[in-house]
């Protein structure tokens, strides 16, 4: 039977139309069953109906379509149940509706299965036999596993529109996606894709290394210039740190990992562009079987990258592209360096099928002003190429070839936001301070090393979380204590004068180095962070010894400690960090004027558990920094990159801000400094409710900056207090933003939640 399941499953899968897809399945799942009758019926929400789709077995009399109304009807019964119904004689059954024009007296026995997706009921499948008898178990679990594989076919179709009423116009319906930059666009759809495809590489040996070694180093020196001149023709277009994107491809080319096995798997007897496949390929998995997001969205840089050098290989021309006026860039992956390549006057928007809010592609395009949606996986990019789209940044929908009202609509909004835009930037140089005068620190969330003057440009108190793990993530061995040295001295001299909050290494288990085999059943409740390196004292000692190094003569250092569960980690990892202090200080033996201040500690609050600790470690930190990503996860239980479950992941659940509130509570108790690091901090609602709570130093991402200090300067903090009661006594997290988005839109601020304002 899971043959035949499987065979069927395929069949639909390959089916070049939804019609002819549905039509397969009823036809294959009769011969499967050896029934009498298949029937599917879509359910059409919006006329409170299931419409008849396809059938091998009824006989219909009419070329009317064929409805069920909801509530009528076995077929209904089992939708509102929302569990199979296995009746032996249907036509007896209470609940049974004889439509016109539809043959069906024949039948007694009926098996009829709601096709769910997502909580929400897409149709009914119903097999029917001419013998009054129950199907059996084995039958009815056949037919309720096709229901399950069919709800993701509908749903796909219902995406793209295909279930459209003939009152509907193709693709009203809303094509969701992660909003990754604020903003709307409206414009032609511009498909871009890769210059080669190492996917598309089949596997070939080479008994001549020499010459492919040549050919491989020939196509990264290629690449090497072909990326220099992209990063020059954006000098003067973005911000300077979004150039420095282009350092990590650099990096990654200087990596001697990446080169060096290229080589090897040469040496091993394969092609050049065979090599480079099986290598990038191997880092790219490595990537994505993070749990940081950020890091793990380097795979699309480190693909990008490969594709590049492949394209050099095969001697592939420079590309030329001449995109419409006012375009929006569609890929199946937006990188960096294909956004950079295109006319940037031209390129007003950007969806990709792949990627999140923290790929490089993201941060530039809101460096640009560009509106972004990504993780977009239910069009085909052949499908809406020379389409008209609206993409709202916002909500991360899109539209294609929307009704003239609601275009117009979003052209209105688009004006709006332009509006909005320039009023925030009119409020940099202001503090943020709410109108009854409670002023409120924000700090940097910094994942590169940059040139540009945070300082100054984005009027930021300092950093208040640095990730130390890349250069640990692009080696084949641990960085030295002069190389960490040599780029912890940069971020340190960049920020000069303001507190720079370094994490120490965050890896292990779900983030393991390619050089530090990990192999758990439960990676992420395992070997990582402070576990993984106070198991490792070797690596953690070096990366202190070198933060410290570093710090001589600027005192601007602060040690933050993560996923810590107990006071012993924390009395351990203090212990630790007091000895490298030691130890370079007598090694160093500082003069007045390089004088080497002993760091402060902190501790990030991303485990439930140390939330009732807290008074256990105060009197070892200085600070405490709340992580609200992974406390959201392990609060909720959920894996927020498992898309099954991603849809739990949600940090304004009720329990997370009780959470929350009981750690400010706990911290001002104790007289310990709090901070918010994690993307909380940069919601417009987030910032409220932490407002509200009595947080008063948020860390977020450079695009979040000017909309949260603009958010701040323009409410009071005392008016908080009522959104915050109705927040905590919230029953679910959409009710929780209802009273969020209320507040936000009484203060004038409903801009900054929705496009326009």
């Amino acid at each position: 039977m899971l043959r035949v399941l499987q065979r069927i499953v395929e069949a639909v899968n390959q089916a070049p139309d939804f019609e002819l897809a549905l039509q397969t399945m009823v036809r294959q799942v009769k011969e499967a069953l050896h029934t009498d009758s298949c029937t599917v019926y879509l359910a059409d929400h919006e006329q409170h109906q299931f419409a008849l789709a396809a059938t091998d077995g009824l006989e219909i009399r009419s070329d009317k379509p064929i409805h069920v109304p909801f509530g009528e009807g076995v077929i209904s019964l089992a939708a509102s149940r929302e569990e199979p119904l296995n009746i032996a004689n249907a036509s007896e059954h209470p609940a049974f509706l004889r439509l016109e024009h539809v043959v069906e007296d024949r039948y007694k026995a009926m098996l009829a299965a709601p096709v769910i997706h997502r909580r929400r009921v897409l149709g009914v499948l119903a097999v029917q036999q001419e013998q009054a008898r129950a199907f059996t178990r084995d039958e009815e679990a056949f037919v309720v596993t096709l229901a399950a594989q069919l709800a993701v076919v509908i749903a796909h179709a219902e995406a793209k529109g295909l279930l459209r009423t003939a009152k509907q116009s193709p693709w009203l319906q809303t094509i969701k996606g992660l909003p990754a930059a604020p903003g709307v666009a409206i414009g032609e759809a511009f498909v871009v894709k890769p210059p080669a495809r190492l996917s598309e590489v089949t596997p070939k040996r080479s008994d001549m290394p020499e010459h492919e070694i040549r050919a491989f180093r020939a196509a990264v020196a290629r690449t090497r210039q072909e990326l220099l001149t992209i990063s020059d023709s954006m000098k003067g277009q973005v911000a300077e740190e979004t150039l420095a994107i282009f350092d990590v491809y650099h990096a990654m080319m200087d990596s001697a990992s990446l080169g060096k096995e290229v080589e090897q798997t040469i040496n091993d007897g394969w092609r050049a562009q065979t090599a480079l496949k099986l290598v990038v390929e191997q880092l790219v998995n490595q990537f994505e079987n993070l749990d940081d997001e950020y890091i793990r969205e380097r795979a699309s840089d480190v693909r990008d990258l490969g594709n590049r050098i492949l394209a050099h290989l095969q001697n592939r021309e420079a590309r030329k592209f001449n995109p419409p006026k006012q375009c929006i860039l569609v890929a199946d992956e937006v990188t960096a360096t294909m956004l950079a390549e295109l006319p940037q006057a031209e390129i007003i928007g950007m969806v990709s099928l792949r990627g999140s809010g923290n790929s490089h592609a993201a941060i530039m395009a809101r460096s640009m002003g560009i509106p972004a949606v990504l993780g977009v996986d239910d069009i085909e990019l052949n499908e809406v190429s020379g389409e008209t789209l609206i993409v709202d940044g916002y909500n991360g929908d899109v539209f294609v070839n929307p009704p003239l009202q609601v275009e117009n609509e979003y052209r209105q909004l688009a004006d709006e936001e332009l509006a909005l835009r320039q009023k925030v930037m009119q409020a940099r140089d202001l503090p943020a301070e709410t109108t009854d005068g409670v002023r409120v620190q924000l700090n940097l969330n910094v994942g590169l090393n940059t040139e540009r003057d945070w300082l100054n440009d984005l009027n930021v108190h300092g950093v208040g979380l640095y990730r130390t793990e890349i250069p640990f993530m692009m080696r084949e061995r641990l960085p030295t204590e002069d190389e960490q040295e040599e780029l912890y001295s940069a971020v340190l001299e960049q920020f000069r004068g303001a507190p720079v909050v370094m994490r120490t290494l965050d890896v292990g288990g779900d983030k393991p180095l390619p050089y530090l085999p990990m192999d758990e059943e439960n990676p992420f409740l395992g070997w990582r962070g402070i576990r993984m390196t106070l198991d490792h004292p070797e690596i953690f000692l070096v990366q202190i010894r070198a933060m410290l190094r570093a710090s001589v003569g600027r005192n601007n250092l602060r040690i933050l400690l993560p996923m810590i569960t107990s006071a012993e980690e924390v009395d351990e990892a203090v212990r630790m960090i007091h000895q490298a202090y030691h130890e370079v200080a007598e090694e160093l033996q500082c003069s007045v004027d390089e004088q080497l201040f002993e760091p402060q500690i902190g501790v990030m609050i991303e485990v439930p558990a140390l939330i009732y600790q807290l008074h256990c470690v105060a009197d070892k930190v200085d600070f405490f920094s709340v992580g609200t990503n992974d406390l959201t996860q392990y609060m909720l239980a959920v894996d927020r990159n498992n898309s099954r479950v991603a849809s739990l992941y949600d940090a304004f659940h009720p329990a997370v801000l009780h959470a929350l509130k009981q750690i400010i509570e706990r911290c001002d108790e104790l007289n310990k400094p709090v901070s918010v690091c994690g993307e909380l901090a940069g919601e417009p609602g987030g910032a409220l409710l932490l407002l509200a709570m009595g947080f008063r130093n948020f860390s977020m991402n450079s695009y979040n900056i000017d909309r949260i200090r603009w958010i701040i300067r323009h409410i009071a903090a005392a008016d908080l207090e009522q959104v915050l009661q109705r927040a905590l006594a919230a029953r679910s997290p959409q009710e929780v933003k209802q009273h969020v988005i209320m507040a936000l839109e009484n203060a004038g601020l409903g801009g900054f939640v929705r496009a326009g304002g």
